[in-house]
């Protein structure tokens, strides 16, 4: 294993340490357990693929969903963030079209880029993911060919910080990495990862999850054309503002779902529809409730409230963005608050059915933890997965203490926001 070998001793050099801290963090105790994943990763591609000479280590982040909960499918705008959590592979090239996917807590994986067409028995697998990255980076014009990977993650599945944004936007960087030269611009990746889940892996997501992987860092985004989304990049330091981001897992799972998230833009849409539009970006809310009387002839109840929270939750993005560059930090996080509430109150995704309340119980414990020094919100998706809580540093041991022991040991996690999307180490 001398190739291994190598690339595990470059891993301490000051070169590598350096572009291990721009991805996850400055503390020390966290780059010498990323050193040791990555090492162990080295080891298990030569373990399971031979001693090569062409590794590559790529990685992507997840993300965090900071404002616009819900918005971008109806071509609305949203505050997100890359996280310091990622999907992450050491990989090598082959000589024909098959790839061999090792990923750790899953069964190994081998399937052939000779087909790119959708398959219907694929729905729901990585398989789908791959064949559907490498059928969008082909008809965008990249170079495709099979790879021999290796793979883990610290965005667990179901945690609501996008494992499957993080391991789409890992596949167009592997095979931009091997393929091609790696400068993909991060909002064509956003586009081919989010067609990936749409039509092969057969998820209706809107373009949020894959963007804030794809561009990195603290930006936020109007999908107002989704063809050419507008990306600004937001410098804030939480952190120098005496808050850490904390997003508690407690436990439900994302199976099951794809129904509820898809009732979302589809109820959303009913309402646009009844207005002559397709989606609802461009309604004022003066509209629904001067027409409420007609519309509730024609669409649910549920439906017209997940329209207005739209319409508010769109306007408060940019009143977010505004708070951030004025550095008004109190009235940032009160407008966190009044999204997660309108979240809970007329989005309605912050439980699917009475059996499982643990994220309301999660947001309930986190208002009486913090009693008005910060702020806390449904994160993602929602009905499951995680919450999104900005916490005074003072308090984050407390915090996660107290969360811990009501979720299980682990469930908090304090992230740092990733400057930087797909990224290659270059040792």
């Amino acid at each position: 294993m001398d190739h291994a070998n190598e690339l595990i001793r470059k891993l301490e050099t000051e070169q590598a340490a350096r572009q291990l801290r721009y991805l996850y963090g400055e503390d020390e105790a966290l780059l010498k357990q990323q050193r040791e994943r990555y090492a162990a990763l080295i080891r298990r591609h030569a373990d399971l693929f031979g001693d090569r000479a062409d590794v590559q280590l790529i990685s992507a982040p997840g993300r965090t969903e900071i404002g616009g909960n819900h918005t971008d499918h109806n071509h609305g705008r949203v505050l997100a963030a890359a996280v310091n959590l990622d999907a992450l592979c050491a990989v090598s090239p082959r000589d024909d079209l098959k790839v061999h996917f090792y990923s750790e807590g899953y069964d190994p994986l081998e399937i052939s880029l000779d087909d790119l067409s959708v398959r219907p028995e694929e729905k729901g697998t990585t398989a789908a993911l791959i064949r559907g990255v490498a059928a969008g980076m082909k008809q965008a014009g990249y170079r495709i060919g099979g790879f021999d990977a290796a793979v883990t993650s610290t965005v667990a599945g179901g945690s609501g910080l996008s494992s499957s944004a993080a391991l789409e936007v890992m596949l167009t960087g592997v095979l931009d990495g091997l393929y091609n030269r790696f400068d993909m611009p991060y909002v064509l990746r956003a586009q081919i990862s989010k067609q990936a889940e749409n039509v092969w892996f057969g998820k209706p997501s809107g373009l949020l999850d894959q963007m804030a992987s794809a561009a990195g860092g603290l930006v936020t985004v109007d999908f107002r054309d989704t063809d050419h989304p507008e990306v600004e990049a937001i410098s804030y330091d939480f952190a120098r503002k005496g808050y850490a981001l904390v997003v508690v897992a407690t436990g439900g799972s994302h199976a099951n779902l794809t129904d509820h998230y898809a009732a979302i833009p589809s109820e959303m849409k009913q309402v646009a529809e009844r207005f002559g539009q397709p989606v609802l970006r461009g309604l004022t809310a003066e509209q629904l409730t001067e027409n409420a009387g007609k519309l509730r002839g024609d669409v649910s109840d549920r439906a017209i409230l997940r329209a207005f929270h739209f319409i508010q939750e769109d306007e408060r993005v940019p009143l977010q963005v505004a708070a951030l560059k004025e550095d008004r930090i109190s009235d940032f996080l009160q407008l966190v608050i009044d999204s997660g509430r309108s979240s809970y109150m007329y989005l309605q995704n912050v439980f699917a059915d009475n059996r499982d309340q643990s994220l309301s119980l999660a947001l309930c414990m986190a208002e009486l933890l913090l009693q008005g020094d910060g702020a806390w919100r449904i994160h993602g998706g929602g009905f499951a997965g995680t919450t999104l809580n900005f916490v005074p540093l003072a308090k984050t041991g407390m915090f996660v203490e107290t969360m811990d022991r009501a979720f299980g040991k682990g469930a908090c996690k304090v992230l740092n926001i990733r400057p930087v999307g797909a990224a290659k180490l270059e040792i």
